[in-house]
């Protein structure tokens, strides 16, 4: 069985892919994206995964890059064939969008095309004819919930379900996935399990609904109980400790951690400050260029916010705007932007 790198589309339908994917392929490496410019960036990731794997002996000979829900344009396409024929791996590309037409009968020895499923549906009948994959049919019914909504059959039975899978998705944001992609990628895989597992229930539509909000703290949970808000606060707090040598700006001398779009400034800031004593402040930036300041009696926030961004506000609670910020879906370069943003003010002062 090859080692497969799988980018997928970031709705019900992208996420379906990989959730049977997962089922089937023991390595495997997943990646996400939307449209236009991350398309290329995610595509340029595998092939550099795929070069670090083969130089660190961790791969077999059988690779293959598989992108699901996505609709390649002809510049993207010929460059994936190339560099995948260059590295040695194989290719294939399922979808179902039909402006992928003109490119995919440029490349249809791998590029399959069917406007009639869902990527999801599709990816399903690959893998059951190419890997033996459910022969009990047991994830059928899930696969044939997302391909009901993506494709918008109003009449089909499992229509219904299908939406509040498809609001489940789109409403799953408590992990930023620029900043933690694969613990989101992991969530959300996780709630379309939960799903599955109700899919043949009566009423399923109202169970799933009802049932969604408990799903989400036992994700989330560890430990005692709480409230859905301090849970996913601790959570995020747990991942900024672990990865914070990655996350760390400086502000002059004061040591700070840098997240995108995380959401709860106030709890998160607080849990994570607490957790470690060491870092003088928490700052939090969109993708508009609005950033939250938080500190622990180490730093007055409010000053930093009215250097950087002619905000304001509290010396635990502060923000402003980055003037001319430059938006990413690299946290790297987000953050190398703001470092470099921040360096730039204090000299200038």
């Amino acid at each position: 069985m090859p080692v497969v790198y799988h980018l997928s589309h970031i709705d019900l339908d992208g996420y379906g892919c990989q959730y049977l994917t997962a089922r089937v392929f023991e390595r495997a490496h997943f990646y996400n994206a939307n449209y236009g410019s991350e398309v290329t960036a995610r595509l340029e990731e595998i092939i550099t995964q795929i070069e670090r794997d083969r130089f660190t002996g961790k791969t077999a000979d059988d690779r293959l890059i598989l992108i699901t829900d996505l609709n390649l344009t002809a510049k993207e396409a010929r460059w994936i064939e190339r560099e995948a024929t260059r590295v040695g791996a194989g290719l294939q590309l399922l979808d179902h969008h039909g402006t992928g037409k003109n490119t995919a009968e440029r490349h249809t020895e791998w590029y399959t095309l069917d406007t009639t499923r869902c990527a999801t549906l599709i990816t399903y009948d690959w893998l059951r004819k190419r890997w033996s994959f459910d022969p009990e049919e047991a994830y059928r019914p899930i696969v044939e919930t997302i391909n009901a909504i993506d494709i918008w059959q109003e009449h089909d039975p499992h229509f219904e379900y299908g939406k509040v899978g498809l609001g489940m998705i789109s409403g799953a944001r408590e992990i930023n996935r620029v900043l933690f992609p694969a613990e989101d990628r992991t969530f959300k895989l996780t709630l379309i399990d939960a799903a599955r597992e109700r899919a043949a229930l009566p009423d399923a539509p109202i169970v799933l609904d009802d049932d969604l909000h408990g799903i989400k703290k036992a994700f989330f949970r560890e430990g005692k109980n709480d409230t859905k808000d301090n849970l996913v606060a601790d959570y995020i707090a747990r991942l900024l400790t672990k990865e914070k040598q990655r996350l760390t700006i400086r502000y002059g001398d004061h040591k700070g951690i840098l997240t995108y779009s995380a959401g709860n400034t106030s709890l998160i800031g607080n849990a994570f400050l607490t957790a470690n004593p060491d870092y003088d402040f928490y700052m939090d930036v969109n993708s508009r260029g609005n950033f939250s300041l938080r500190s622990n009696n180490k730093l007055d926030v409010s000053a930093m916010a009215e250097l950087i961004g002619n905000g304001g506000g509290h010396p635990n609670a502060a923000g402003g705007k980055i003037k001319d910020y430059k938006d990413s879906f690299v946290y790297s370069e987000i953050r190398a932007f703001v470092q470099e943003y921040i360096h730039g003010k204090l000299e200038e002062n």
